[in-house]
């Protein structure tokens, strides 16, 4: 298992377009909406728009290296039979699993560090350093769960409808999780909505470390209870696509 998941990133390393979509974009899109109001308070938060945008991007670009990453990836590699030449290796199905979501979290790191590089070299956002090392470790670990959910959508659809239906799920969880903009602008039946989704609790980790908290323990069991779905969800798909080779 190890061996694949060395492979897995430096495959994704030397993906010129994984580069560009989440380490390059994530923080020119933090630039461009931060703009210059950065210092500018969000609506019914005690974040200004630097802090709450810098936690956001971060965690848009993770999301995008784990999730569209995965899936696109899966699919193919399905179509092309790597999948198939690797059930006759001794490699488990929940192996399998498990080193395409740990493969993929590994590469978040550079989104989420270079995001937030950019938000302290240019807009001057400041924290202290164990909420620096918090703040990127939570977007790290949250990450997980997007990494799982690639791995299961790459099991559900084939390689020509992989990227339509990850991009559908990739926006809408952005947007009603608050990636794009704070949720406190929404109507509150889409507020209560968004409270459960997983990128709305994904984003509240790093913006609790960033007013000096801790991650409140409901975003916390939110992400865990999705981990454990999509990840069961991925391992059930493996085996029934094995069932069917």
């Amino acid at each position: 298992m190890t061996t694949l998941i060395k492979l897995e990133i430096i495959r994704a390393l030397r993906n010129k377009k994984f580069m560009f979509f989440s380490v390059i974009y994530p923080p020119a899109l933090y630039l461009i909406i931060a703009g210059g109001a950065d210092r500018k308070p969000i609506p019914g938060m005690q974040l200004d728009m630097g802090l709450y945008f810098m936690v956001a991007m971060a965690a848009f670009g993770a999301m995008t290296a784990v999730l569209l990453g995965n899936s696109e990836r899966i699919a193919k590699e399905r179509e092309k039979g790597w999948v198939r030449q690797l059930r006759l290796t001794a490699l488990p199905g929940h192996g399998y699993v498990m080193a395409k979501i740990a493969s993929a979290a590994t590469v978040t790191l550079p989104a989420i560090v270079f995001v937030e590089v950019v938000a302290a070299a240019v807009k001057g956002v400041r924290m202290e350093t164990w909420q620096w090392a918090s703040l990127t470790f939570s977007i790290w670990a949250g990450s997980l769960v997007f990494a799982a959910l690639g791995v299961a959508i790459g099991y559900i659809a084939s390689g020509d409808a992989v990227r339509p239906i990850t991009m559908i799920i990739y926006f809408a969880l952005s947007i009603l999780g608050g990636l794009w903009m704070p949720s406190t602008v929404f109507p509150q039946w889409l507020q209560n909505i968004a409270k459960w989704l997983p990128t709305h609790a994904y984003a509240a980790l790093g913006q609790a470390i960033e007013l000096g908290n801790a991650p409140h323990l409901k975003d916390v069991a939110v992400l865990v209870g999705y981990l454990v779905v999509f990840a069961g969800g991925a391992a059930w798909l493996y085996r029934k696509d094995t069932r069917k080779a």
